[in-house]
C-alpha cells in the first residue's frame, strides 16, 4: 500500500484517498472467488432446488408446512 498524505482543494487531509491494491485470485487457487468456486456454488444450488421440488411432489405439500406439521 502506498504511503503519503493526500489533501483536497481546501487543504483538508483525505484519509480515504489511497485505496489498497486489488488482487485477483488465480485460477488454480483453492479458495476465494474464482470460476471453479462459482460453478460449484451454482451447481449445488441447482441440485438443492431440484431436491426441494421433488420433495414437494413426493409429500404433496411444501417443505415448510410438512416440517411445521411434524413439530406439532
Amino acid at each position: 500500500m502506498r504511503s503519503g498524505r493526500t489533501v483536497d482543494e481546501f487543504g483538508r487531509q483525505n484519509n480515504f484517498a489511497i485505496e489498497p491494491q486489488v488482487v485477483v485470485a488465480e485460477a488454480d487457487a483453492s479458495w476465494g472467488f474464482h470460476d471453479r468456486a462459482e460453478k460449484l456454488n451454482g451447481r449445488l444450488a441447482m441440485i438443492g432446488f431440484v431436491a426441494l421440488i421433488l420433495t414437494e411432489v413426493a409429500l404433496g405439500q411444501g417443505l415448510l408446512p410438512f416440517l411445521a406439521s411434524g413439530l406439532s
